[in-house]
């Protein structure tokens, strides 16, 4: 029997680490004048969690093994919350960093156990449907939670948006004790199976492609709402705008990609990635004006909206008997790789200008859509 409300409370929390990872994007510049920090040293906290997420996805999942996953959840969500407060209240740029240490292992933990509950918590016909509503958390984050947050910032303050945040991580909390039956683990993921599954060749091309297309997009996502300001010249308050039309876009492409997969695995991300190719390379170019920043950044939002449900399907067809393995080599890829992204992203922004950030990501996406193609 398919229990859709536990799917729902899953992808709920989901949407709340991936808009409390986030949400420094759309807060970059007004976050780093309240410390007194540049762009770029602002960048790292996009950095610090994506690393300690990827350390944190194989060490908590093969240390809880044994644990019930519900359990594991709730306790994720705790820690979330207690990051959102921390956040919010922070004195200096130092407490910033370390409620950022916390989203880090909450996105380890809870993205490596909650990515694969979809054949736990639904029929095996409605597995990926289920999973794709479970990634939809994925742009949603972005086209409700980064322009929300961002516009609460501009009403309120950047403080409020973490506050809020928090709020709603204790929520989603609520709902996952309430809503999610018990789920004692089934198969205990060991430090072995993740060996096993890195000597397969299946599983070294999705990670490399995984690799490709996150660095390309992080590398360049981060740093977006500086281009907006400084080259299409967006005030503060049309920035949640153009932010919103890119998460729309993301959620349309994310459940494209959910329909395309099934028979065009190879062709589905291949697209997504060179949406990403086209839109980063053309805004240096075409993004001074209003209209086509837009327009570009709804074809980069379709790109991207893909990419989570693509690269996931891909590691887990990889290692069909082994799920929550091949969600925590998921998790563990693309979190390493998002920080990566932004680290690098941040070191030519702070040395060169927004566009150059644009032009090295749209490269970086070429390689990936080149690979790809090279294996169809």
């Amino acid at each position: 029997m398919a229990n859709w409300p536990a799917v729902l409370s899953v992808m709920m929390g989901i949407f709340a680490i991936v808009t409390t990872e986030i949400l420094p994007i759309g807060l970059l510049t007004s976050i780093g004048s309240g410390f007194t920090v540049s762009d770029g040293t602002a960048g790292l906290m996009m950095t610090m969690p994506g690393y300690l997420a990827a350390a944190a996805a194989p060490t908590v999942t093969v240390a809880t093994a044994r644990i019930d996953r519900r359990l594991m959840l709730c306790a994720c969500m705790f820690l979330l919350a207690s990051a959102n407060f921390i956040a919010a209240a922070a004195p200096a740029y130092w407490a910033m960093l370390v409620s950022r240490v916390l989203v880090g292992a909450v996105i380890g933990g809870f993205w490596s156990i909650g990515a694969g509950l979809a054949d736990r918590l639904v029929p095996a016909h409605a597995t990926r449907r289920a999973t794709a509503v479970v990634f939809s958390a994925v742009p949603l984050g972005s086209v409700l939670g980064v322009p929300l947050g961002t516009l609460i910032g501009d009403l309120a303050g950047w403080r409020t948006s973490f506050a809020v945040m928090g709020l709603l991580s204790v929520a989603v909390l609520i709902a996952l004790a309430v809503l999610v039956p018990p789920l004692p683990a089934e198969r205990a993921t060991r430090i072995t199976a993740l060996r096993t599954m890195m000597r397969g060749l299946d599983t070294r091309f999705a990670l490399l492609v995984t690799v490709l297309v996150v660095l390309a997009h992080f590398g360049a996502y981060t740093y977006v709402t500086p281009f907006l300001e400084r080259v299409t010249h967006v005030s503060s308050g049309l920035i949640t705008v153009f932010l919103l039309a890119y998460g729309v876009a993301g959620v349309l492409g994310n459940f494209l990609a959910g329909t395309a997969l099934a028979r065009h695995p190879h062709a589905t991300f291949a697209v997504a990635g060179g949406l990403i190719a086209f839109a980063t390379l053309a805004l240096p170019l075409l993004g001074r004006w209003d209209p086509a920043a837009i327009a570009l950044l709804v074809l980069w939002g379709a790109g991207y909206g893909a990419v989570p449900v693509c690269s996931q399907t891909w590691f887990a067809r990889a290692a069909p008997d082994a799920p929550e393995a091949a969600s925590v080599l998921f998790t563990a890829s693309f979190q390493a790789t998002l920080s990566t992204g932004a680290l690098l992203g941040g070191v030519v922004m702070d040395r060169t200008s927004p566009s150059t950030v644009m032009i090295l990501g749209g490269a970086a996406a070429i390689v990936m859509v080149v690979t790809v193609v090279s294996r169809a």
